[in-house]
């Protein structure tokens, strides 16, 4: 049965072709100083750099530029954007981009006014924030993390080799966040998929734990058979709005906090994923992609009713005359055989992982305890590698 629990979500969402319209209302809720974060610079090969550069200068703001946004945000960018959004009095932070701009940013809100190293205080001791937070909003050109209604934020510290989410409380919401589908129609094929696994991998996170009836399972079943439908549509057509529309929801849903309530929750994929990426700066979806067979198959024994409702419910397997542990392995063979059609990575090898890494790996990776079997560390390499 469900658990007690609270929730709230105050993010605000703007949703469609229009949407972008809809960020001068926001920014009048703000003061003048503005810190715009964005990544490599595709926000200007595409024009919307300009489009919201204007739209700034309509609404009489003070623009602070902060670029060089890289997918796995590291520490050291982080002080830098700390730096800037302190000694300008930033009084909103706009991030034009993806889950990474927006986990930075959230990042950057909680740390430019703590007066110790942020890396230790929330990264490490996990504390919560007791200082002036800066408010976040986003316009999202990618879609997978689910950062854009959420409190995560990942940083990379590459010299500790530690790659580590703090899940902050509500208070650390962006308080908007812009979603226009048409802006995710530029990414390239290997980024668009790496997404699509990792809200795909979001939900499993929440999906295989608990032993209960819960209506978030239902939920999130929907969720999958969504996205796994529009996948395939959005990979010979990346252009279908219908099928980018849908995915960039499912993002959204997939990782609010909604879901997972009720649940005691997993997360090892991404646990050993962000090891993975620590190590080697690999895409974040696709070093989760590489990783969850292998996982999936070491926890089926442990949660086989989970896996044989997966199965059933999500990929259509005719149960009838079979085993439950015949059920379950069609489901993660359904898996495969979708994961290797849309074109993501199947092998940590492939994403610069080597056989002396592995130890360095595991150690880099943190043993959660919600889901059907709490790993050992030997348990952590023989999944690497099988994995390799």
């Amino acid at each position: 049965m469900l658990g007690n629990f609270s929730y709230c979500n105050p993010t605000r969402l703007y949703f469609g072709e229009n949407a972008l319209s809809k960020l001068n209302k926001e920014l009048a809720k703000y003061g003048k100083n503005i810190l715009l974060v964005y990544g490599g610079g595709s926000i200007k090969k595409t024009g919307l750099y300009d489009r919201i550069i204007s739209i700034l200068k309509e609404c009489d703001k003070t623009v602070f530029e902060l670029p060089g946004v890289m997918p796995n945000p590291t520490v050291e960018k982080l002080y830098e954007g700390c730096k800037v959004a302190r000694e300008n009095n930033v009084d909103l932070i706009l991030s034009v981009g993806g889950g990474s701009c927006c986990d930075y940013s959230k990042a950057v809100s909680v740390s430019a006014w703590c007066d110790e190293d942020p890396w230790d205080k929330y990264y490490l001791r996990m504390e919560d924030v007791d200082n002036k937070i800066i408010p976040v909003g986003c316009v999202l050109t990618m879609v997978g993390t689910g950062s854009e209604m959420n409190g995560g934020s990942v940083i990379t510290n590459t010299e500790s080799k530690l790659k580590i989410g703090h899940v902050f409380g509500d208070n650390v919401f962006p308080k908007f966040s812009i979603l226009n589908p048409k802006l995710t129609y530029t990414l390239p094929k290997y980024q668009m998929v790496a997404g699509f696994y990792d809200i795909f991998s979001h939900i499993c996170e929440q999906y295989f734990s608990g032993t209960d009836d819960s209506t978030s399972d239902y939920i999130m079943e929907g969720l999958l058979k969504s996205l796994i439908h529009s996948s395939r549509i959005a990979v010979k057509n990346p252009e279908d709005y219908e099928a980018r529309s849908n995915i960039m929801w499912t993002a959204t849903w997939a990782l609010n906090t909604l879901v997972a309530k009720g649940k005691t929750t997993d997360w090892m994929v991404h646990m050993i994923g962000q090891a993975i990426g620590a190590y080697t700066d690999a895409t974040h979806g696709m070093t989760l992609a590489a990783v969850s067979l292998p996982y999936y198959r070491h926890i089926c024994p442990y949660g086989l009713a989970k896996f044989k409702r997966f199965a059933i419910h999500v990929w259509n397997i005719n149960p009838e005359g079979k085993s439950d542990e015949q059920i379950a392995e069609e489901g993660l063979l359904a898996l495969k055989n979708w994961m290797e059609e849309i074109g993501l990575v199947m092998n940590i090898r492939e994403l610069g992982v080597t056989e002396d890494m592995l130890e360095g790996i595991a150690d880099a990776t943190f043993i959660l305890t919600g889901g059907y079997k709490t790993l050992t560390k030997e348990e952590v390499i023989d999944i690497l590698k099988e994995s390799m």
